[in-house]
């Protein structure tokens, strides 16, 4: 399996920069290898490309995200459970946390190591505020590729083996900020219902 997906990357990385942007678009809907796996090679090796890389992860991620959004739309549950046919838990997880915290729970999983994928349709299916879930992703994916794209500009090989505990670090950062927003909205019972309603509209 993992030559499988070593030929696949190869693949995309033979294409360049239209390869990284395929890859980029398709993680968010439907593919499961992370595009950050060929942000790290190729800037690597073109380390004064690393930010231009950075950038086209994130804007086709996000156009990605968008056609996660449409399959969840037009497609509801069933091209949900279709894709992500042992995990159909996930989509009452992400409900869970759109009930509580509307569009910053698509900002929390396109910066983390979450599947960005599971969010983006279910963004669909439960119709997020689209301008709001397109700029939630694209400060999350932002966020998260350029992270890494300058990292391994300016100290290239020696950042590589700790990209993963950084992601890890900044990952727990998150974590810790829907933990204090989650105590705001369960003190003040007004925000909660806000919350709740940012299901469809927030």
């Amino acid at each position: 399996m993992k030559e499988f997906f070593r030929e696949i990357i190869n693949y995309f990385e033979e294409l360049g920069e239209i390869g990284l942007a395929l890859m980029a678009f398709v993680e968010s809907s439907v593919f499961p290898i992370p595009p950050d796996v060929l942000l790290i090679a190729m800037s690597l090796t073109l380390p004064q490309k690393a930010l231009v890389f950075a950038l086209i992860c994130t804007v086709f991620s996000t156009l990605g995200g968008a056609f996660g959004y449409a399959l969840g739309k037009y497609g509801g549950k069933p091209i949900f459970h279709r894709i992500f046919k042992k995990n159909h838990h996930y989509l009452e997880k992400v409900e869970e946390l759109y009930n509580k915290y509307g569009v910053w729970a698509v900002l929390g999983a396109a910066f983390t190591p979450l599947p960005y994928k599971v969010f983006t349709i279910a963004s669909g299916i439960f119709t997020l505020n689209f301008p709001g879930f397109m700029l939630a992703s694209f400060i999350g994916r932002g966020a998260r590729f350029f992270i890494v794209g300058a990292a391994l500009m300016f100290f290239g090989e020696m950042v590589k083996s700790y990209l993963e505990l950084v992601i890890i670090g900044l990952t727990l950062v998150v974590i810790a900020f829907f933990a204090i927003l989650h105590g705001v909205y369960r003190n003040n019972p007004d925000n909660m219902k806000a919350g709740k309603k940012a299901k469809y509209h927030s």
